[in-house]
């Protein structure tokens, strides 16, 4: 009896763990914590943002926090560094060039890192 009570309950445990937390894939990559402020200086001079756009004040491009209150999503900030619509940013007399080169993975973590300024 005491076999057949052990074996229930690790059929059970082992079937509430399958069923995890129920978030998708897609909550969790949402839920990723963001990436360190040391990681993303030097994400950002890796890929020369610096140049054009400072965390908190207007350069040639909007501040971070600036873009942070449009409330775009991570995957939309990075398809605004891949292909830039100037329209988007009217007061800004030189528009942001098109940076398809650069690594997907690491505009996410900054997109994350610029969405967490909001």
């Amino acid at each position: 009896m005491r076999t057949l009570q052990y074996f229930v309950f690790c059929c059970l445990s082992l079937a509430i763990l399958s069923c995890g937390s129920g978030k998708t894939n897609e909550q969790s990559a949402a839920e990723k914590p963001v990436a360190n402020k040391f990681k993303i200086k030097q994400l950002l001079e890796k890929n020369t943002c610096f140049a054009c756009h400072k965390e908190n004040e207007k350069l040639v491009g909007p501040s971070y926090a600036e873009i942070a209150k449009r409330n775009y999503s991570n995957e939309r900030i990075v398809e605004l560094i891949y292909k830039p619509e100037p329209e988007n940013w009217p007061d800004y007399p030189a528009p942001m060039i098109a940076l398809p080169h650069l690594d997907k993975e690491e505009l996410l973590d900054i997109a994350q890192w610029i969405n967490s300024l909001n």
